[in-house]
Formats: C-alpha cells, sequence, structure tokens
C-alpha cells in the first residue's frame, strides 16, 4: 500500500448496537421505553396511578400493545388524574368502550374508574400511595442479577403482599403478576439483565 493510499483510508465509525434486555426486540418504540423509562425510579404518586391501571390493561395482552396506545389513554382519561377519572359516568364509559384506540373491554376500563376512586379514598385517610407503593420494597430498590429475562419470576413474595393490599383498597386488575410487573417499571425492582446498557444508570 502507498503512502498516498494510507492517507486515504478513514477509520471506521460504525459502532457495536447497543445491549438491551432480551424482551424489548427491535421495535423502536419498545427499545426507546426500556431506554428512558422502565426500570428508572418513579416516585410521582400520579405517574404510578397510571402505570398500575395501564399494566391492568395488558392483562392477557402484551405491553407493546398498551404502550402503543398510552398517549390516547392519557388523553381520554384526563392524564390520569385521579380526581377527573373517579368521576366518568357509566355513559362516559361506555362511550370510551367503542373507541378502537383504547382497549375495548368494559372490565378493563371500567377498573380504571374504580381505581381512582380507590386512589382517593386512600389519600382521604392520609395515606401517601407513593410512600404506600414503595413500602412493598422497604423504599428501596431490589437489585436482581439476571443474565436473561428468561430467569425473571413472574411474580415475588413482594408483588403478592402488594396486590393483596391494592385489592383490599379497592382496586381492581391488580394480580401478583401485575403488581411485579409494574414494580419492575417503576424500578422498584432492577431486573435489568447484567449485560444491558441502561442496567447501572
Amino acid at each position: 500500500m502507498t503512502l498516498a493510499s494510507i492517507s486515504d483510508v478513514q477509520p471506521s465509525t460504525a459502532t457495536a448496537p447497543l445491549s438491551r434486555c432480551g424482551w424489548c426486540g427491535d421495535d423502536p418504540l419498545y427499545q426507546a421505553y426500556h431506554d428512558t423509562e422502565w426500570g428508572r425510579p418513579q416516585f410521582d404518586p400520579v405517574k404510578l396511578f397510571e402505570k398500575i391501571c395501564l399494566e391492568g390493561q395488558q392483562a392477557g395482552l402484551s405491553w407493546i400493545t398498551v404502550l402503543r396506545k398510552r398517549a390516547h389513554y392519557r388523553k381520554r382519561f384526563f392524564d390520569f388524574d385521579p380526581v377527573k377519572v373517579a368521576a366518568l359516568t357509566d355513559d362516559d364509559l361506555a362511550e370510551l368502550v367503542t373507541d378502537a384506540g383504547l382497549i375495548r373491554h368494559i372490565g378493563k376500563l371500567s377498573a380504571i374508574r374504580d381505581n381512582a376512586k380507590a386512589y382517593l379514598a386512600l389519600q382521604a385517610q392520609g395515606i401517601d400511595f407513593s410512600s404506600w407503593l414503595w413500602s412493598f420494597v422497604e423504599g428501596k430498590t431490589i437489585v436482581n442479577t439476571w443474565t436473561s429475562f428468561r430467569e425473571v419470576p413472574a411474580k415475588t413474595a413482594p408483588s403478592s403482599a402488594m396486590s393483596k393490599a391494592l385489592k383490599k383498597a379497592g382496586f381492581r386488575f391488580v394480580g401478583e403478576t401485575t403488581c411485579y410487573a409494574m414494580m419492575q417499571s417503576v424500578g422498584m425492582v432492577n431486573d435489568h439483565e447484567l449485560s444491558c446498557h441502561v442496567r447501572n444508570i
């Protein structure tokens, strides 16, 4: 190779693909959710209320289905303002179930209203929703060390305890598996795989 040809060689700008948890696949929306939200501690009580409601919508479906509809849920449910959601009438719910932008399941949609009423009832008792939920993990993130998302359990003792307490408080669609998915997503549990590039962020 001549000196001239050596000077023409450009360094490669290619970068290795980021290592992510195996469950998020190649969907850009899923990857963005994984990289910027999933597993990051969330303490805002209204955001936690939203997450519980949306995880309940997922029951029997994949989370990507709910994620694609999340913006529309926020629009139709007043950004999950518990006071406004609790005020929905049966006629309002009957109209919502006709909206193709939502998961058209009257039980799931009415559960959002019931959950808002339960949230407000706790608030009326002087219970801070965020502190209450985080108490099931003693106020700090449980850090696990999985090498693959396939190792992750579907439920745990804390998620079972949370589910039981939520049901007792009047929440619906809050089974122990749903609660564990919520705990993962709001950073009560760090279930990012050991190789994941956002595990320690």
